[in-house]
């Protein structure tokens, strides 16, 4: 039995590995889906079927938590899927945590007379991993709770929370986490040590709020890919406690993969990884210079309609406002009534839109929108001022000149897309209101900028209705 249970893991690790690399192209995506659940499906089959095992609590678990899991997926509004991710990630990090507890319970009294750990493991090895796991799993937890709440703008609001000594304080809880580990490790057995661990899980949950609260605004999605490494870095260690291969290959598939995330989203905001988690982005937003002023130009759908009639080349370039107003299906419909009258229409994705990495990207593929009409901000920008009509629906951050232009600004270097440059800009919003990050926005006062007040869906049903009339 254990070589079949071993060789199932084999298998299993391998879909992963397979479903990562085709999930990474849209083409094998949805296969790539597949096979990774199917390896799952085989894991979770093989571990139910490990010698000793008792059904009753596991049997529990499965069912409370199916409940809770398809009431709260049917509940959650697809606007809300970036702090649904985030619960998630909270989940998986407090599930290690407990595991890592319930092993070190488990072995302290053999460890504390002296005994050795199941396994080939050294004691000194299995407690050091029993440790990472409460430690990882803790900052997980707790940071997601607090992104949760950042994202929902519930209990906290979405920016940073900076005080005097913030770095020294993290820190030195730090040092003090990292001088417990040592301890652990030489000597995991006896009460104090057992206090010491007790401590350890309490100091890992305080350092999760106080590492995310500094992080707000613009910088939300890369926390989320963060997160959402940690909770594989501790499902990895979780798997090193109690000695399941292939836990160990997936999370540190997980893990891995969040980290090339977050390091390709920082890129994409010119900002170093260091930056974003300690520089409190937005925190100051609004307090300096900005060089948003003038006059902003409103404009009606149907005087967007005589524009667009006459359009060749047409973007959309979609945000959080199109997730908000539900737009995307609408959106869709108004781009094939525009490809209908002749024009050429494509779709610009930045690549940190919306509040969680791919939030556009999947808004869209749920309206059916062809995948190879989204196009990336590095390829659609040079050809910016070629475009005859920018329609920007709930971006605000992505858009802003401020970016590019000016150095005063907490966004400056950040790349955009190149709105501006388009011929004519309508900007799709129900207020003047700066966006997530706080920062006000010049392309509002531009010259070519006009602005359609009122909700993104009924705007672009307006619009649609136009088109048909005609």
């Amino acid at each position: 039995m254990t070589i079949l249970i071993n060789s199932s893991y084999i298998v299993a690790s391998i879909a992963f590995v397979m479903g990562l690399k085709w999930m990474g192209r849209v083409e094998t995506a949805r296969k790539g889906n597949l096979i990774s659940a199917l390896g799952m499906t085989v894991v979770v089959l093989a571990t139910l079927a490990t010698p000793g095992m008792t059904y009753e609590w596991i049997a529990a678990g499965i069912v409370i938590g199916s409940v809770l899991g398809a009431v709260s997926a049917m509940r959650v509004p697809m606007t809300s899927m970036p702090e649904f991710v985030g619960l998630y990630n909270g989940f998986g990090g407090l599930a290690s945590l407990l595991v890592g507890w319930a092993e070190y319970h488990h072995n302290a009294p053999v460890w504390t007379v002296g005994g050795a750990p199941e396994g080939p493991a050294p004691i000194w090895f299995t407690a050091l991993a029993c440790f990472l796991t409460i430690l990882i799993g803790g900052v997980t937890f707790s940071g997601s709770m607090v992104a949760y709440c950042k994202l929902a703008e519930r209990v906290i609001g979405g920016k940073p929370i900076l005080y005097k000594g913030q770095h020294v304080v993290n820190l030195g809880i730090i040092l003090v986490v990292l001088l417990i580990g040592a301890a652990f490790a030489v000597h995991p057995g006896g009460q104090v040590t057992y206090a010491l661990f007790a401590v350890a899980i309490v100091l890992s949950l305080l350092l999760g709020i106080l590492i995310t609260i500094p992080i707000g605004g613009a910088d939300m999605p890369v926390v989320i890919c963060l997160l959402n490494s940690y909770s594989g870095l501790a499902g990895a260690a979780a798997g090193f406690v109690i000695l399941n291969p292939v836990l160990i290959v997936a999370g540190s598939l997980v893990g891995a993969s969040g980290i090339v995330l977050s390091i390709i989203m920082c890129k994409a905001m010119n900002r170093s990884f260091a930056n974003v988690l300690f520089g409190g982005f937005g925190a100051t937003a609004g307090s300096g210079p900005s060089g948003a002023h003038g006059e902003a130009k409103a404009a009606s759908p149907e005087e967007a309609y005589y524009v667009l009639e006459a359009a060749g080349s047409v973007v959309f370039v979609p945000g959080y406002g199109m997730a908000v107003a539900q737009a995307q299906h609408v959106v869709r419909e108004l781009g094939e009534l525009i490809e209908k009258n002749g024009a050429e229409v494509c779709y610009a994705i930045h690549p940190v839109a919306g509040r969680m990495p791919g939030h556009m990207n999947v808004l869209l593929a749920e309206a059916n929108v062809p995948y190879e009409k989204l196009v990336e901000m590095d390829a659609i920008n040079p050809t910016m001022n070629t475009v005859d009509v920018a329609i920007v629906i709930g971006a605000n951050d992505v858009v802003n000149p401020a970016a590019r232009d000016d150095e005063s600004s907490p966004i400056y270097g950040m790349p955009i897309i190149n709105v501006d440059h388009a011929r004519t800009v309508y900007v799709l919003k129900r207020s003047m209101a700066s966006g997530f990050a706080g920062i006000d926005n010049p392309l509002f006062f531009k010259e070519n900028t006009r602005m359609i007040f009122g909700d993104a869906k009924a705007t672009i049903q307006a619009l649609v209705a136009e088109f048909k009339a005609s």
